[in-house]
């Protein structure tokens, strides 16, 4: 059996795809880290004004994700939906990097750019079209594959892109390398992508509502639910981390961003791993161990109180962060698995709730704890979730024995 790295530079259904998740992730981490300052301090939205612009872009996102997602399973091929949707990244990004005003600002974050940010479902729908046809193992593998090398293009654009800008008065011009990105996304698929895939066994004939009611049937929502349960611990040690570092640990904000920037290349071999582990265990099972691991972490870091103890968790920090950030992706695709873009954009509604679980962490963790108890609280959150998903899984396993 080839290894999954060789079937991805191998295969061109698989090559293309993830190339141009490795451009994506240019979009997004170039513009993330400076998007609140260009919005708050340059332009002069008001806190409260920028928070529900973020809310709001992230609903279409998840609608535009559910949408395309089931769209594209009703189409032989998803070249198209990925041009359309670089185009949408070229225009949101270049338009604030050219006219860099608030109403562009806001009119490119609430539509344009959560357009282009569904290209990330619809790409993973792509990579999952293509290892249908494959053994369940390898095909796991290939996916934290493509998730690792994203994951590693988003550890490399912050640190290039501040080089690329240091001295520049505004971070505004990030938004035109994005731009470029965007370009690009659009050149990788409308030069290289195959214009006519393999006939996928059978095109979804369903009306739009039913292919959403099997979205929020029980069995599949309950379990979205969970894992953004997880996801959420991720999300809360984004924010908690540089706090607990900077306040309890003695650290600075140098400190912050060595620190992640370290996790986020630590990521990419261990998820090559949990990838390596799904061909001989249960996805299930792989996914509960690993996020065992990031709560017995969140349990550490709220005992840290020294610089070194933190960069001491960051092997740990990173392999369980690993787990829930690329072994789900192959779960949620498999609760719709004979529909590659309606699975997929489960991980858009996976990320949404996610991001809504963390900030309820933080805000129920802050309001009776300082943020080393928030993190603990968050530990102890992440256990119960893991024993719901092993509830509902064993709970799933016994009705098939029946």
């Amino acid at each position: 059996m080839p290894s999954s790295f060789s079937s991805v530079i191998s295969d061109s259904r698989i090559r293309v795809p993830t190339l141009t998740l490795v451009a994506l992730a240019f979009t997004y981490a170039s513009t993330v880290p400076y998007q609140s300052i260009i919005g708050i301090n340059e332009l002069g939205l008001s806190d409260a004004g920028y928070s529900a612009l973020i809310f709001a872009a992230a609903v279409v996102n998840v609608a535009s994700s559910l949408t395309l997602g089931i769209w594209s399973d009703k189409l032989k091929e998803r070249r198209p939906l990925v041009l359309a949707l670089s185009v949408a990244g070229m225009l949101g990004f270049g338009s604030i990097a050219i006219l860099h005003n608030a109403p562009v600002f806001i009119l490119s974050v609430l539509f344009l750019i959560p357009l282009s940010n569904s290209t990330y479902s619809l790409l993973f729908a792509s990579v999952r079209a293509r290892t249908n046809q494959m053994d369940r193992g390898q095909a796991a593998a290939i996916t934290s594959t493509v998730r690792a090398l994203y994951s590693g293009s988003w550890a490399l654009a912050p640190g290039i892109i501040g080089l690329c800008l240091v001295g520049s008065p505004s971070m505004t011009p990030a938004y035109g390398i994005a731009a470029l990105a965007s370009v690009t996304c659009f050149c990788l698929y409308f030069f290289f992508a195959p214009r006519n895939g393999p006939a996928p066994t059978s095109l979804d004939t369903t009306s739009f509502l039913s292919s959403l009611g099997r979205v929020f049937a029980p069995h599949v929502l309950l379990r979205v639910i969970v894992m953004s349960l997880l996801l959420g611990l991720q999300r809360l040690s984004g924010m908690v981390s540089p706090l607990i570092v900077t306040h309890a640990a003695g650290g600075t904000v140098v400190d912050v961003g060595f620190l992640a920037g370290l996790t986020a290349f630590l990521e990419m071999p261990f998820m090559m791993m949990w990838g390596l582990a799904q061909k001989r265990f249960q996805t299930v099972h792989v996914l509960a161990f690993g996020s065992l691991l990031y709560c017995i972490h969140l349990v550490l870091l709220g005992f840290a109180s020294a610089r070194w103890q933190v960069y001491a968790l960051l092997p740990i920090n990173a392999c369980g962060a690993a787990a829930i950030l690329s072994v789900p992706i192959t779960y949620l695709q498999d609760l719709i698995a004979d529909r590659p873009g309606l699975g997929s954009s489960l991980i858009s509604l996976n990320t949404f709730i996610g991001i809504g679980v963390g900030a309820g962490l933080f805000a129920f963790g802050t309001a009776v704890s300082d943020y080393s108890g928030t993190v603990q609280i968050a530990a102890v959150a992440g256990v119960i979730s893991v024993g719901l998903l092993m509830l509902l899984e064993s709970g799933k396993r016994q009705a098939r024995t029946a």
